[in-house]
């Protein structure tokens, strides 16, 4: 039987509602992060404070420094993106000394370089979302993602779709940016 693409027909829990001519890729994997499954609630739960005390390929750690470390995003924007984050459970950009905005900074322009040996990255948005009217998912300890960007990776698919295709898995996203890591 086909169904109204020409294609095969959906039955059970192969599509949802009424056949229509739209393929879906399914994500289910990011309903919890929508939901706001597993966000911390406590100090304590933070897990920008739990992965550090992580193995680093289970924390998704990349490189730690003295005062401020490099993580994956569990729900990476694009493959490689990143966050430089203090050790220092803090909030605020303000509540920052000069040495964590100092080794914060070196660790951004690393990472860039790390992202960009391993997939030639053509550009990079980079920031933080200061307070969850900003929106920060996890306010209470400071991130800075580094999202490496190329050129046409805005397509279809987050446009019309609110889909990312990710082409690798974030282990072994973690294994070559961390081996790509510039020292010193």
């Amino acid at each position: 039987m086909t169904g109204a693409a020409g294609g095969p027909e959906l039955t059970g829990q192969d599509g949802a509602g009424d056949p229509d001519a739209f393929e879906r890729l399914w994500t289910p994997h990011r309903m919890a992060y929508i939901k706001g499954e597993g966000k911390p609630t406590t100090d304590e739960e933070c897990p920008f404070c739990r992965a550090p005390g992580l193995p680093d390929p289970d924390g998704l750690v990349l490189a730690r420094g003295e005062l401020v470390y490099a993580v994956l995003n569990l729900y990476p924007y694009n493959s490689g993106h990143l966050m430089a984050v203090p050790y220092r459970h803090v909030a605020d950009y303000t509540d920052l000394t000069v040495p964590e905005c100092a080794e914060l900074a070196d660790f951004t322009q690393r990472a860039m370089a790390a992202v960009r040996k391993v997939s030639g990255a053509h550009g990079f948005n980079i920031g933080m979302n200061q307070g969850s009217v900003a929106g920060a998912g996890i306010a209470a300890h400071l991130h800075q993602h580094v999202v490496p960007r190329w050129g046409g990776d805005t397509n279809f698919m987050p446009v019309v779709g609110h889909t990312k295709v990710l082409p690798q898995l974030l282990g072994d996203t973690r294994t070559m940016i961390a081996q790509a890591w510039p020292t010193g």
